[in-house]
């Protein structure tokens, strides 16, 4: 008998605390805002691709990778580009076995090895003097792959805070319009990244000495802006 009248009263306390519960959420008034930031910065991290591959003179005397290699590694330091600035995105030809590429050459001579290298540069000018510098040869392609900037995450940072700033702004207004104040912050949604990012642009380097020929005034021709955006919601308490 004892344990039937505390298993009622057990459920009477629940039944009770549950009521409780929702009548709290009635009562409890809020207001549900977006908030919104945007800036618009020049990209001062230009990643470039460059497909190096191996090619025969004119004499048939094939120049091979290592060389091709040695030379585009040494006009890059001849820039001033770090070390860490430059990374190997890829091998043809050997099919990233070395090995396998030295049986098969024995088999097929004039089997082309080529690498693929990403360099980092900070200015356009920077990356018209690459371009200056290569074999044009031994240069298959040459490539925008992607842009960013030195101080994103801090810019990203700065951004999210915006956000959130322009959400209470924008809950302090609607609500005085009705005579009310806005509470505590009751949920804050992680701020969601849209932005317009530079799409790669692919441009063979062998264009080159034609653009060099034409009769043209010069341009100040940049990198087109990144625009980053950041949306966040947020429920505040309306008091």
């Amino acid at each position: 008998m004892k344990k039937i009248i505390l298993a009622l009263s057990a459920s009477l306390c629940l039944i009770i605390a549950n009521a409780q519960t929702i009548d709290n959420t009635i009562k409890q008034r809020t207001i549900n805002v977006n908030g919104s930031s945007e800036l618009e910065i020049t990209p001062d991290q230009i990643y470039v691709g460059i497909e190096l591959r191996e090619y025969n003179k004119k004499n048939g005397d094939k120049v091979d990778i290592e060389t091709i290699r040695n030379q585009f590694l040494t006009a890059v330091k001849s820039m001033n580009i770090a070390d860490t600035d430059v990374v190997v995105q890829g091998y043809s030809g050997w099919d990233g076995n070395y090995w396998w590429y030295q049986k098969n050459k024995k088999k097929n001579p004039d089997m082309k090895a080529g690498v693929t290298y990403e360099v980092k540069v900070k200015t356009v000018d920077d990356m018209d003097k690459l371009v200056d510098k290569l074999d044009d040869e031994a240069t298959q392609n040459f490539y925008l792959s992607r842009t960013s900037h030195s101080n994103m995450d801090s810019i990203k940072k700065q951004l999210k805070i915006q956000a959130i700033k322009a959400a209470k702004d924008k809950a302090v207004y609607l609500a005085a319009a009705l005579g009310e104040g806005v509470g505590q912050a009751l949920t804050i949604n992680d701020p969601n990244e849209s932005g317009d990012y530079p799409r790669p642009m692919y441009a063979n380097v062998m264009t080159k000495a034609v653009n060099q020929d034409a009769e043209s005034a010069p341009m100040n021709v940049d990198f087109k802006k990144i625009k980053i955006q950041y949306d966040v919601n947020v429920i505040f308490e309306l008091k």
